[in-house]
Protein backbone atom coordinates (compact mmCIF):
# COMPACT_ATOMS: atom_id res chain seq x y z
CA UNK A 1 0.00 0.00 0.00
CA UNK A 2 0.98 3.42 -1.12
CA UNK A 3 2.18 5.93 1.84
CA UNK A 4 2.58 9.73 1.01
CA UNK A 5 4.40 11.84 2.98
CA UNK A 6 4.43 15.50 3.64
CA UNK A 7 6.91 17.76 5.91
CA UNK A 8 5.25 20.66 7.26
CA UNK A 9 7.56 24.05 7.89
CA UNK A 10 6.15 26.45 10.11
CA UNK A 11 5.05 25.66 13.44
CA UNK A 12 1.76 28.45 13.49
CA UNK A 13 -1.64 26.12 12.77
CA UNK A 14 -2.65 29.79 10.34
CA UNK A 15 0.56 29.76 8.88
CA UNK A 16 2.69 26.98 7.24
CA UNK A 17 3.22 25.11 4.25
CA UNK A 18 3.66 21.49 3.37
CA UNK A 19 6.07 19.73 1.08
CA UNK A 20 6.89 16.32 -0.18
CA UNK A 21 9.84 14.16 0.58
CA UNK A 22 11.05 15.41 -3.23
CA UNK A 23 10.53 18.99 -1.94
CA UNK A 24 7.50 19.60 -4.02
CA UNK A 25 5.09 22.13 -3.08
CA UNK A 26 1.86 20.09 -1.44
CA UNK A 27 -0.29 22.22 0.73
CA UNK A 28 -0.13 25.88 1.76
CA UNK A 29 -2.04 27.58 4.57
CA UNK A 30 -1.55 31.27 4.62
CA UNK A 31 -3.65 34.13 6.05
CA UNK A 32 -6.46 35.74 3.28
CA UNK A 33 -7.69 38.54 4.83
CA UNK A 34 -8.20 40.07 8.18
CA UNK A 35 -11.13 42.54 7.50
CA UNK A 36 -13.11 43.09 9.31
CA UNK A 37 -12.68 39.03 10.49
CA UNK A 38 -9.85 36.44 9.53
CA UNK A 39 -9.84 34.24 6.33
CA UNK A 40 -7.56 31.66 6.10
CA UNK A 41 -6.67 29.95 2.84
CA UNK A 42 -5.59 26.35 2.26
CA UNK A 43 -4.78 25.52 -0.32
CA UNK A 44 -3.42 22.41 -2.41
CA UNK A 45 -0.29 23.10 -5.02
CA UNK A 46 -1.49 21.65 -8.90
CA UNK A 47 1.57 20.89 -9.62
CA UNK A 48 1.92 18.24 -6.43
CA UNK A 49 -2.09 16.95 -7.86
CA UNK A 50 -0.51 16.20 -11.25
CA UNK A 51 2.00 13.96 -9.66
CA UNK A 52 -0.47 12.02 -7.54
CA UNK A 53 -3.68 11.08 -9.77
CA UNK A 54 -5.79 9.43 -7.10
CA UNK A 55 -5.93 13.19 -5.58
CA UNK A 56 -9.42 13.94 -5.78
CA UNK A 57 -11.90 16.97 -3.95
CA UNK A 58 -11.15 20.43 -3.72
CA UNK A 59 -8.47 22.56 -4.14
CA UNK A 60 -8.65 24.94 -1.25
CA UNK A 61 -10.83 24.93 1.73
CA UNK A 62 -11.43 28.91 3.21
CA UNK A 63 -11.74 29.28 6.87
CA UNK A 64 -14.29 31.84 7.69
CA UNK A 65 -13.58 32.88 11.40
CA UNK A 66 -15.62 34.66 13.35
CA UNK A 67 -15.20 37.90 15.50
CA UNK A 68 -12.26 38.22 17.52
CA UNK A 69 -12.72 38.07 21.61
CA UNK A 70 -10.40 38.16 24.93
CA UNK A 71 -9.62 34.71 25.25
CA UNK A 72 -8.59 33.18 28.69
CA UNK A 73 -6.97 29.76 27.07
CA UNK A 74 -5.29 31.01 24.15
CA UNK A 75 -1.71 30.26 23.25
CA UNK A 76 -1.82 34.05 22.69
CA UNK A 77 -2.08 34.47 25.95
CA UNK A 78 -5.02 35.74 28.83
CA UNK A 79 -7.15 38.33 27.73
CA UNK A 80 -5.62 38.36 23.87
CA UNK A 81 -8.40 39.13 21.54
CA UNK A 82 -8.62 35.60 19.17
CA UNK A 83 -10.87 34.31 16.29
CA UNK A 84 -14.49 32.67 17.58
CA UNK A 85 -15.51 29.87 15.65
CA UNK A 86 -16.62 30.29 11.72
CA UNK A 87 -17.06 28.19 9.14
CA UNK A 88 -15.71 26.79 6.04
CA UNK A 89 -16.23 26.92 2.53
CA UNK A 90 -14.38 24.25 -0.32
CA UNK A 91 -12.95 25.98 -3.51
CA UNK A 92 -15.86 27.69 -4.85
CA UNK A 93 -18.99 26.00 -2.98
CA UNK A 94 -21.83 27.84 -1.90
CA UNK A 95 -22.42 25.16 0.45
CA UNK A 96 -20.78 26.78 4.79
CA UNK A 97 -20.23 24.16 7.19
CA UNK A 98 -19.98 25.52 10.85
CA UNK A 99 -16.19 24.70 11.58
CA UNK A 100 -17.85 23.40 14.66
CA UNK A 101 -19.01 20.47 12.85
CA UNK A 102 -15.17 19.87 11.51
CA UNK A 103 -14.50 19.12 15.29
CA UNK A 104 -17.44 17.25 16.70
CA UNK A 105 -16.96 15.33 20.11
CA UNK A 106 -18.84 12.27 21.12
CA UNK A 107 -18.21 12.48 24.73
CA UNK A 108 -17.46 15.31 27.06
CA UNK A 109 -13.69 15.60 28.09
CA UNK A 110 -12.57 12.95 24.68
CA UNK A 111 -9.74 14.12 22.71
CA UNK A 112 -11.26 12.92 19.64
CA UNK A 113 -12.86 14.84 17.08
CA UNK A 114 -15.03 13.41 14.02
CA UNK A 115 -15.80 14.81 11.13
CA UNK A 116 -18.52 13.73 8.07
CA UNK A 117 -16.77 14.18 4.98
CA UNK A 118 -18.69 15.63 2.14
CA UNK A 119 -19.01 11.91 0.41
CA UNK A 120 -21.42 11.78 3.79
CA UNK A 121 -18.56 8.87 5.43
CA UNK A 122 -17.44 9.76 8.84
CA UNK A 123 -13.92 10.14 10.48
CA UNK A 124 -12.13 10.23 13.83
CA UNK A 125 -9.11 12.47 14.81
CA UNK A 126 -7.31 10.46 17.78
CA UNK A 127 -5.82 13.66 19.43
CA UNK A 128 -2.80 13.99 21.16
CA UNK A 129 0.03 16.33 22.51
CA UNK A 130 2.31 15.58 19.99
CA UNK A 131 0.55 13.40 17.57
CA UNK A 132 -2.94 13.28 15.16
CA UNK A 133 -4.13 9.69 13.63
CA UNK A 134 -6.97 9.80 11.22
CA UNK A 135 -9.67 6.71 10.81
CA UNK A 136 -12.79 5.94 8.67
CA UNK A 137 -14.09 2.66 10.47
CA UNK A 138 -11.93 -0.13 9.60
CA UNK A 139 -8.10 1.85 9.13
CA UNK A 140 -5.72 4.44 9.51
CA UNK A 141 -5.66 7.33 6.45
CA UNK A 142 -3.22 9.61 7.98
CA UNK A 143 -1.36 10.45 10.67
CA UNK A 144 0.40 13.49 11.32
CA UNK A 145 3.05 13.74 14.33
CA UNK A 146 5.60 16.93 15.89
CA UNK A 147 9.02 16.77 14.36
CA UNK A 148 12.31 16.14 16.31
CA UNK A 149 14.35 19.13 17.85
CA UNK A 150 16.67 18.06 15.57
CA UNK A 151 14.54 17.98 12.55
CA UNK A 152 14.56 20.93 9.65
CA UNK A 153 10.70 20.49 9.77
CA UNK A 154 7.58 20.80 12.26
CA UNK A 155 6.29 18.05 11.58
CA UNK A 156 5.60 14.93 9.51
CA UNK A 157 2.08 13.81 7.76
CA UNK A 158 1.71 10.40 6.04
CA UNK A 159 -1.40 9.78 3.82
CA UNK A 160 -2.38 6.32 2.92
CA UNK A 161 -3.13 5.91 -0.28
CA UNK A 162 -7.05 5.68 0.39
CA UNK A 163 -6.81 9.26 1.77
CA UNK A 164 -6.44 10.70 -1.50
CA UNK A 165 -9.38 11.05 -2.52
CA UNK A 166 -10.39 13.12 0.52
CA UNK A 167 -6.92 14.72 0.91
CA UNK A 168 -8.20 18.26 0.69
CA UNK A 169 -10.39 17.16 3.71
CA UNK A 170 -7.76 15.69 5.44
CA UNK A 171 -5.52 19.18 5.63
CA UNK A 172 -8.70 21.24 6.45
CA UNK A 173 -9.58 19.19 9.55
CA UNK A 174 -5.98 18.79 10.74
CA UNK A 175 -5.93 22.30 10.32
CA UNK A 176 -8.89 22.95 11.76
CA UNK A 177 -8.03 20.64 14.65
CA UNK A 178 -4.60 22.76 15.08
CA UNK A 179 -6.22 25.75 14.93
CA UNK A 180 -8.50 24.52 17.47
CA UNK A 181 -6.10 23.53 19.91
CA UNK A 182 -4.01 26.93 19.46
CA UNK A 183 -7.12 29.36 20.16
CA UNK A 184 -8.52 26.71 23.41
CA UNK A 185 -11.26 25.96 21.56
Amino acid sequence: MSEYVLLQYGADAFNARFQDLKGRAAFAVSPASHNPNLIVKLSREPGWSQHHPGTMGPDAAYFYFGPSRPSYSSVYGVGTPTPTSGFIVYGNNRHSIPMAHLRRQSKEGSQSRYFTAQSGRDYKWKITPNRMELADRRSTLAVWELGAPTDDFDARLTIKHAGLAIVTEIMTTLTMNRMGEALGW
